[in-house]
C-alpha cells in the first residue's frame, strides 16, 4: 500500500472551510447538544473526499492508500452467481444474463474509493452464458481469512417486499405505515422493513449507526443493490458476524461500487 496526494481544487477547498465554519457555529450555539451532523454537509464531504480517509487541512490534499502490485497478485473467489431468469428486478446490462461476485479473501482497509472499510475487496462481473466455460482448475486463495470463504450451496431465490426502516421515511409515512401494520397485527420491524438475510435490492438496516449516507463519486445517492449476510448456508463472517453490503449508483450502474458493513 501507498499513500496517494490529491489536491483539492480551491472550489472544494472553500466549500469545506464553510462547512467547517458552520459547524463550529452550530456547535458553540448547543454546547450541552450531542455533536450535530447535517445530512447535506455529510453528502457534500463524501463527495469531496470520494473515498480517501484523511484530509490535510494544512496543503488541502485527501489521502488515500493504494495498493501497487509486486506480484502475481492474490486469486479471488467466487462468492456469488446469480441468474437473470432468477432475479428479473436487477438492471442487467444488455446481452447479459449472469452476475458474478467475487472477492480477496483478506482483510483490506482504505479501498480505493471506500471509506471506512475494512473487510474482502469485492468486485461484480456481468457475464453471458452462452460465452461461459466450466474452470478446469479453479486458483485457490492463498493465506484467505477462513471466514471469507465460503461454503458451497444452492439458492432457492424468492420474491418478498422489502420495506424502508424509519431513518429512511418522512415522519408522518413511516407512522401511517406502522400504523397499517399494527391494524393488521404485523410488527413492522421483524416482519416488514430490512429483511434479513441473501438479497438483492431491498433496503439497508442501519442497526449499528445511524443513516449513513452513501454516495457514488458523481455525487448522486448509491442504492442497495445486493446484501451478503453471516452465517446461514454459505457459513461466512463478515463485519463481525453482520452483513455486507453493495451500493450502486441510482443514475449509472458502471459507476464503481460502494462497500459498506453493518
Amino acid at each position: 500500500m501507498v499513500e496517494v496526494r490529491e489536491k483539492l481544487s480551491d472550489a472544494d477547498r472553500e466549500t469545506l472551510q464553510r462547512i467547517d465554519q458552520v459547524a463550529r457555529a452550530r456547535r458553540a450555539s448547543k454546547a450541552d447538544d450531542a455533536y450535530e451532523v447535517i445530512r447535506e454537509e455529510s453528502r457534500i464531504r463524501s463527495r469531496i473526499m470520494d473515498g480517501a480517509t484523511v484530509l490535510d487541512r494544512i496543503t488541502w490534499e485527501r489521502i488515500r492508500r493504494v495498493p501497487v502490485p509486486s506480484d502475481s497478485g492474490v486469486p479471488l473467489i467466487g462468492v456469488l452467481q446469480l441468474l437473470k431468469q432468477d432475479v428479473p428486478a436487477v438492471d442487467w446490462p444488455e446481452g447479459m444474463d449472469v452476475l458474478q461476485v467475487l472477492w480477496c479473501p483478506q482483510e483490506h482497509s482504505e479501498l480505493p474509493g471506500q471509506g471506512y472499510y475494512w473487510g474482502p475487496a469485492v468486485e461484480m462481473h456481468y457475464r453471458s452464458a452462452a460465452s461461459l466455460a466450466v474452470a478446469q482448475d479453479v486458483p485457490r486463495p492463498v493465506d484467505a481469512v477462513a471466514s471469507y470463504v465460503p461454503r458451497p450451496c444452492l439458492l432457492d431465490p424468492v420474491e418478498a417486499t422489502d420495506l424502508p426502516e424509519k431513518d429512511e421515511l418522512p415522519e408522518d409515512l413511516f407512522g401511517e405505515a406502522e400504523d397499517w401494520a399494527d391494524q393488521h397485527g404485523i410488527d413492522y420491524h421483524r416482519t416488514l422493513a430490512c429483511l434479513r438475510g441473501w438479497k438483492a435490492g431491498g433496503w439497508p438496516s442501519w442497526h449499528l449507526t445511524d443513516l449513513v449516507p452513501i454516495d457514488c463519486a458523481c455525487g448522486a445517492r448509491a442504492r442497495l443493490f445486493l446484501t451478503m449476510d453471516s452465517g446461514r448456508d454459505p457459513d461466512l463472517n463478515v463485519g463481525r458476524f453482520g452483513e455486507l453490503r453493495i451500493f450502486t449508483c441510482s443514475v449509472d450502474a458502471s459507476h464503481p461500487i460502494r462497500l459498506n458493513l453493518q
